[in-house]
């Protein structure tokens, strides 16, 4: 067969036919239009490896005129945000455990008498480290704001102090990852990637599958109530779920060593949780979807936000206020800082209440959505 004995008139009437389809078909025309606008969007303004405005909880034990312009310096800076100054050394602590607070500075007492001394006093930073990335950058800009407050009292019969080094000591703690391992902040979080993208994806296209093949139909015949369809229907994957856990901990443990240093109790009541707001968010994708295709596609529609703006690829605290008021709406962006604090820094429920709460929120609306949608006979 040539080009000549095409009849381009069958070639024009399947095309006409092939844009009534995708005329009719508007999810999947709005999903195609909407997906590269959302990644423009997203890895052009929402995605930043430089953090700034970081929480940071300052103690102080010496309050004399140099720690205060120390302190005014911090507060001025775009490196970090000072939320609270802390009375002892276990308040700051539980807010840096907590995910409150990413860094800890500390002003240790008769600082300003030891530093006129020239005694070299230290100025202790204790970072959290299970994200090395969002660290790094802050406790480097720390040391350079240090030397911009203190080099306006370095002057007359101190000014002996102002040539190198420094007449103090930065000293730097990193907590929970003091190796800086990246595995040990990638692994532990794979595990709510992995559960979003199986939970809601098997979910939606499990129950839309059914409608396609009109089995949904003998099942709406029956008495049976939503609630008890949307229960019976998820049940069975909150054990795949389990499964998924138990094998995602083995891997951990056993190739990457990663402790397992808090409460496992809390653990399990958290990834609880956090199955079952996927699921529903499933079960609210197959309200929605009329296909197999449409229920994947609004499937990874979900899922690249859950990837970019959730603190998995990068920090949480460098995205602009509307990406992280979007990210604070996805369950997985509290499942993963719930996920590493119990898992690297010794974690329990009153830590983890922060986002434990939003977490069992999310779960009651995204389940009471798809009990509004559910349709109790089909179109």
């Amino acid at each position: 067969m040539t080009l000549f004995d095409i009849s381009w008139s069958r070639v024009f009437a399947v095309f006409l036919k092939e844009l009534v389809q995708m005329r009719r078909d508007r999810p999947t025309f709005a999903i195609m239009i909407m997906m590269p606008i959302m990644q423009l969007v997203l890895f052009g303004y929402a995605i930043n490896n430089d953090p700034r405005h970081l929480p940071a909880v300052v103690e102080m034990r010496d309050d004399g005129p140099m720690t205060r312009a120390f302190l005014a310096t911090l507060r001025a800076s775009s490196y970090i945000d000072i939320v609270a100054v802390a009375t002892s050394a276990e308040e700051g602590d539980a807010m840096l455990r907590s995910g409150e607070a990413t860094f800890l500075i500390s002003i240790p007492e008769g600082f300003e008498r030891r530093l006129v001394r020239g005694e070299r006093p230290q100025i202790l930073i204790a970072a959290d480290a299970s994200d090395p990335t969002a660290a790094g950058g802050v406790i480097a800009g720390v040391e350079r704001l240090a030397q911009q407050a203190f080099a306006p009292d370095l002057t007359g019969s101190l000014a002996f102090l102002a040539p190198t080094p420094p007449p103090y000591e930065i000293v730097v703690h990193r907590r929970y990852n003091p190796a800086g391992v990246t595995s040990f902040n990638i692994v532990p979080a794979l595990l709510g990637v992995i559960l979003t993208m199986t939970m809601v994806m098997i979910t939606s296209i499990a129950l839309t599958r059914e409608t396609e093949r009109g089995t949904m139909e003998n099942l709406l015949a029956t008495p049976v109530r939503p609630v008890e369809v949307m229960i019976g229907k998820t049940t069975p994957y909150v054990g795949v779920g389990a499964i998924q856990v138990v094998i995602v901990l083995i891997v951990a443990t056993l190739l990457f060593h990663i402790p397992f240093t808090g409460s496992l109790f809390a653990f399990l009541v958290a990834v609880t949780l956090f199955i079952l707001a996927n699921l529903m968010l499933g079960y609210l994708i197959s309200t929605a979807a009329r296909t197999q295709m449409q229920a994947m596609q609004m499937t990874f529609f979900i899922f690249l936000p859950s990837i970019l703006l959730s603190g998995f690829m990068f920090p949480f605290r460098a995205m602009p206020g509307w990406a992280q008021a979007i990210g604070e709406a996805l369950p997985i962006t509290h499942f993963l800082r719930i996920v590493r604090e119990i898992v690297l820094k010794g974690a329990g429920f009153p830590d983890i209440f922060g986002d434990l709460w939003p977490l069992s929120l999310i779960l009651l609306v995204l389940a009471a959505l798809a009990l509004a949608r559910f349709r109790r006979t089909l179109d």
